[in-house]
Parts: structure tokens; sequence; C-alpha cells
């Protein structure tokens, strides 16, 4: 009798933690309020959810509950957080909205007001992907490099820091994360030219502790009186040469943080080099370090602990700044405390978290630069003809990578990490006509105009494919995969219902089995819901909710591999919950008309000419050939093309330096930009629907 009833009582127990049924009552038991407090929901930013009241059964009761409009344009990346009932969320601009998580109602907006010019330095678009929040305070970070902690209850700054002068060509994009006490942000930049560093600030005070850089500096301006002096002294410096600081180094830790309270260690991600083209800023060769690593540091002072390097000497644009996730692991039948990463170079981490010693490293994804990640070195065996630098070569993943920046998530349930995750492939050249200019875009690769030729574009389409990857982290294998319609998809969310949530770029909202991937609901949303869903309780319900928007990253620049929607709308914020029935408001924005190119022959060289001049200058936030899949004006119908001088006046004159264009008359010359506009119409007779006949495109 005493085991049955103790049975009995830890199966309702089990099914209270759960939301479940209760026992004997005939009635749901209560569900408990449950947050969603931190960028990853816990520090270690797993995104796996308790919450089962939504699960394989009834997920296809899935309703639309409120929807939210975020009041500026471009594009949207933030994971949503929820703590005390109220939604933090930001939008474009790196403006801050706080909303009623049950019902929607605005309770105060934060519009930090970046100079519209500072989206030149942003590379992919005027993103912000979340806050942090603790004790009363909300901390954001700014495009223009301010932090800013602002009161949760009423949105009024209460202190804000500026990490690096505005006039730098750098931007923080990142969501801020709290560790120990210490407000802790990086920044983007490293193609500009910039030389990285993460940098931790006092929560309560906003004075800075500590500044930790990534890269070394001018060996001859001797140390920074900064804590990363010895580790950039003793251990990176020798792995760089030759004059690396003339180009900034790169380096950021422009996204990914993880921390681990009981070892009091916060893990960073580090970004690609400044230029990508090893041979420029290193030509000597070497590790380059810290690029392209995992590092390990202590958030009250910034101290380095260790570091793991994924991809030695990167010339690829392999950040390590993807999602980094903690996890206990059964491995060889001992439970190891681990760090899991999937980075851009298609490789699956596994290392132990308290050394950084690597466990296991398998590709996730279709690889070809190297063959193999030896476990005794840690070392990836680089292909033979990987390297550019004397020979073009065919590189996958490409520098989009087999996973970007989008969250992934795992569930212990089932052991299981999922991946939104890509094939992708490169043409890869050394730049001979390099030329480094600060604050301007520096690879020293030859980026490639987008081809006129419509099979071309084609055959760049299928070479770049997107999928929900469900890796087994234990046995570095694949699960299972759900194929999507194009290569740039959304964050992950788990569930203890046994349900993955994603966005994916054919404008919908989905739930699949965590066990399979059958798919089992989906919601058209005429967005792209790229950052991480969030899932919380309160009053009972479970809702589940994701920002989405238009632009950002590829869909700014790649939208001729990018799956047409719908006309570009304000981004939003979706929450759904069981029995809702809202229906989808109405889109806003009417589709730009489409201005036909003016007639007349076209110079073959200077159509060739203006498209190199477009690759370097003008690709990164206007796509490929001129085609934005939505947040910007497609330049292929732009009415600024009519005539030579019209076209002049925003990169020469700055006519629309406020909305974001910058003046380019410091690198281009009006001949300069006539060939540009010459590149333009010749892509839209080639790929615009009745614009004409084919460019003079050799």
């Amino acid at each position: 009798m005493h085991s049955l009833t103790s049975r009995f009582l830890r199966r309702a127990l089990a099914a209270a933690a759960l939301g479940l049924a209760a026992f004997g009552t005939g009635h749901a038991a209560p569900l408990r309020n449950e947050p969603w407090p931190q960028h990853g929901r816990d520090a270690g930013e797993q995104r796996f959810s308790p919450l089962a009241q939504v699960d394989r059964a009834n997920v296809g009761q899935l309703g639309l509950a409120w929807t939210y409009q975020f009041r500026q344009p471009r594009g949207v990346e933030a994971t949503p957080l929820v703590v005390d009932g109220v939604m933090y969320v930001t939008g474009s601009w790196s403006t801050v909205y706080a909303l009623d998580a049950r019902t929607g109602r605005e309770l105060w907006v934060y519009d930090p007001k970046v100079p519209g010019e500072k989206a030149a330095h942003a590379c992919c678009d005027v993103i912000n992907r979340g806050v942090a929040v603790q004790d009363g305070r909300v901390f954001v970070g700014t495009l223009d490099g301010r932090l800013v902690a602002l009161d949760a209850k009423t949105g009024r700054p209460q202190w804000s820091q500026r990490t690096f002068p505005i006039e730098e060509a750098r931007t923080i994009t990142g969501a801020p994360r709290v560790a120990n006490g210490v407000v802790v942000i990086g920044h983007g930049g490293a193609e500009y030219g910039v030389r990285g560093f993460v940098a931790g600030y006092d929560a309560r005070t906003g004075q800075r502790r500590w500044r930790f850089y990534t890269v070394p500096g001018n060996p001859a301006s001797g140390l920074d009186h900064e804590v990363s002096d010895a580790p950039l002294r003793d251990i990176a410096a020798k792995t760089w040469n030759g004059e690396w600081w003339k180009y900034g180094g790169g380096g950021t830790v422009w996204d990914s943080m993880a921390y681990d309270p009981e070892l009091d260690l916060l893990y960073v991600g580090v970004g690609n080099g400044s230029p990508h083209n090893a041979n420029i800023r290193s030509p000597g060769g070497g590790d380059n370090l810290f690029l392209s690593s995992i590092v390990a540091l202590r958030p009250r002072t910034g101290e380095y602990v260790w570091h793991y390097q994924t991809t030695p000497g990167d010339a690829w644009d392999y950040t390590a700044t993807q999602p980094i996730m903690l996890a206990e692991l059964n491995i060889d039948g001992k439970p190891r405390k681990v760090l899991m990463q999937a980075p851009k170079n298609g490789f699956f981490y596994v290392l132990d978290r308290a050394t950084g010693q690597l466990i296991s490293a398998e590709k996730y994804t279709a690889v070809n630069w190297a063959s193999h990640v030896d476990k005794a070195t840690g070392r990836p065996q680089v292909a033979e003809g990987a390297r550019y630098e004397k020979a073009p070569a065919l590189i996958q993943p490409s520098q989009l990578g087999g996973h970007n920046w989008q969250p992934m998530a795992y569930d212990p349930q089932v052991g299981l990490v999922f991946i939104p995750a890509m094939e992708s492939t490169a043409y890869m050249v050394a730049d001979p006509a390099f030329r480094f200019q600060p604050g301007v875009w520096n690879t020293g690769v030859a980026d490639p105009a987008m081809p006129a030729d419509p099979k071309l574009i084609a055959q760049a389409k299928q070479a770049y494919q997107g999928f929900l990857l469900a890796w087994d982290p234990v046995k570095q294998r694949e699960a299972w995969r759900v194929a999507h319609p194009g290569p740039w998809n959304g964050g992950v969310l788990a569930t203890a219902g046994g349900l993955v949530f994603q966005g994916n770029n054919g404008g919908t909202f989905n739930a699949y089995d965590a066990a399979n991937g059958k798919p089992l609901w989906s919601a058209p949303i005429r967005l792209h819901a790229l950052g991480g869903p969030i899932t919380y309780a309160i009053g009972g319900e479970q809702y589940v909710a994701v920002a989405a928007g238009f632009g950002s990253s590829l869909h700014l620049n790649g939208g001729m591999l990018m799956p047409k929607t719908n006309a570009p709308e304000r981004g939003r914020v979706l929450v759904f919950k069981l029995g809702a029935h809202q229906p989808l408001p109405v889109a806003t924005e009417a589709m730009r008309p489409v201005v036909l190119p003016p007639v007349g022959e076209l110079n073959p060289e200077a159509v060739v000419r203006g498209g190199a001049q477009f690759a370097r200058y003008c690709a990164q936030c206007h796509g490929g050939g001129g085609v934005s899949a939505g947040v910007l004006p497609d330049l292929r119908s732009s009415p600024y093309l009519q005539s030579a001088e019209l076209f002049r006046l925003p990169p020469l004159e700055g006519i629309l330096k406020k909305r974001g264009m910058p003046d380019f008359s410091a690198y281009l010359k009006a001949d300069d930009i006539d060939a540009i506009r010459s590149y333009l119409i010749g892509m839209s007779r080639a790929t615009l629907p009745g614009a004409g006949a084919t460019a003079v495109v050799p």
C-alpha cells in the first residue's frame, strides 16, 4: 500500500510539474508561471523549456493570441525575454519594447535614436538580437556603441556607457549577457578594419570593469594596460606575422556567449580575421589567435582561463560566434559537463567546459575545406587546395557557414541538438587589386558580382540548401532532418511537450516532433522568423512567441537566393496559445512599384567594372545584383537609375545619409558610380521580368 501510494504521488507531482492532467479530479493541474528570463532561457543557453501544456497531441490547436507591430522597419533578429509578466524585445535601430506578455499591450518604448548614417558600418542590417534583464534593469547595446541600462518598469535610462567612439567602424547588434553582476558586450565590424574586444561593465553602476582584446595590437605601441595584455603577449602574439594591426586584425565578439555559474566561467565566441584573406593580414602564416576561437574568461575580471580555436589561421570567414551551449552528457559511460557549438566551419564541437579539451568534432553539413579534426591535437586537417591565396578554390561551407547566428536548441529528453543548418558553397579567389580602406568592406577576397545569366543564378540557388538538423552530440551523427525552401532559416526552441519550433524563410512558423522531425503544425506569418522563439506561462496558459520581420544578412544581400514571399512589412511579435483564433492583421505596406530601367546600349567594359565596384562597396547592403529580399528597395527597378545625375546623388552627395545610405565620395568618383549604374541596368534587363533583353555581360 505504501509503495502504491508513493508511486501515485510521484506521478501526480510529475504531472503537476509539467502542467499535465491532475490525478483523480478530471481537471488540469494549475500551470505555474514560467518566465523566459535570459537570452537562451538559462545561462547555459539550451533553449529548452519544461512547459508541456502544448504537446504533440494538441499543438494543432495553436492559434494566434496577439501580435504587436514594431514602430520602425528593417531587420528583426531578437529573442524576446519575459520577466514578471512583461515581454522585453528589440526591433531595428536598437529600439526596446516592453509589452504585456499576456495581451501584447504596449507598456513603454525606448528609442536610443541611433544616427541613420551609422548603418554604413552595419554589415548585416540595423538589427538587434535582444536585451538582458536583471534586478529591475533592462540592458541593451545600441548600434552606435552605447550600453544602456533602463528601468524595467518605466523604460527610463539609469545609466549609459559608450563602449567605443561613434566614429569607429564598429556596431553592436548582439544581446548583452549578465554574469556574476557584470554586463558583458562585444561588437561587430571586422570587415571594416577594427580590432576586436569584449568588455564587462558593473550592472549596478555602469562602470567598466575590464576589456579583453581578442587580437594583439601594434607591438611598437606597447601594452594596452588591459586585462588581456598577458594572454596576448604570452599566447597570441607569436601566432601572428607581418603588420596585421594596419588592417585591424578583426576577431570581433559580435554574438555568442554562455555562462557556467558553478565554474564561474564566461564563454565567448570570437569572429573572423580582418581581412578574411590570411595571406594579407599575416603573410608569414600562423594560427592568428584568438580568431575563430571559444575563449573562457572570469566574468568579474576578464581574466583569461582557456581557449579552443576551431579554425586556426582562418581564411574563410569561419567565425566561432555561433551559439554556445552548455550541457551534461553521458560520454563513454561517464557524465561530462560539456560545451557544444556548431560554428560556420561545418564541424560540431563537444568540449570539456572546465578545461577546453576537445572531446569530439564531426561534420554536421557538407565540408570540403578540411578532412577531419585530429582528436589528439584538436586541429582540423586542411584539405589540399582549400587555401585560395594562389589559386581559386570551391569551398564548402561558404562564408555563410553550415550554421550562422540563428540559435540552436538542446532537448535532454531525446538527447538531440536542433540546428538551423545549411549546405553552402563559395567560389573563393584572392583579390589581386586589394587595397585596404578603413570604414568600408575589406575582405581581400575578390567577391564576384552576381552573374546576370539566369542559368547561373539557378545554379547558385542549388548550391545553398537549408534544413532543420537533429544532431546526436554523443554519437556525433545526424538523427533526422527537415528540408526548407531556402538556406536562411530561423532559430529553434525545444519543449518538454516533445516539440521543436522554428520559422523558415518561406514565411511560416512551424512545429515538429522532436523525436523524428514529423511536421505537426504550421502558421503563415508573412514574415521571416529568424530569431529564437520562446515559450512562457502566465495565468495557467502556455504561450509560444517569436519576433519576425524582413531584412538582415542574407535577406539583405542574398535576394537572388531567397524565396519570394510577400510585400515587405514592419516586423512583429507573434504570440500563440491553444484555442486562440486572432486573425493575422492585414498587411499595411504595399509592394514597391517596378520602374523599368532606361533604354539604350550599355558599354560592356563599364558593366564589368561596375559589377566589381558594386560587389566591393554595395552588395553587402543592397544584395547581389541589387536584389534585396524586401528590406531595401530593389535597385534593379530604382527610379534613381533613370538618369546618371540622379543616380550620383545618394552615394556622392549623401542625400539619403539619415536613412542609412552612406556618402561614398571618399572612395568612389562619378565615373565609378556611372559604371555601377550600367551594371545595375544590365542586371535589370537580364533578370527583371518585363525589363527587356539579356544584358551585355561577357
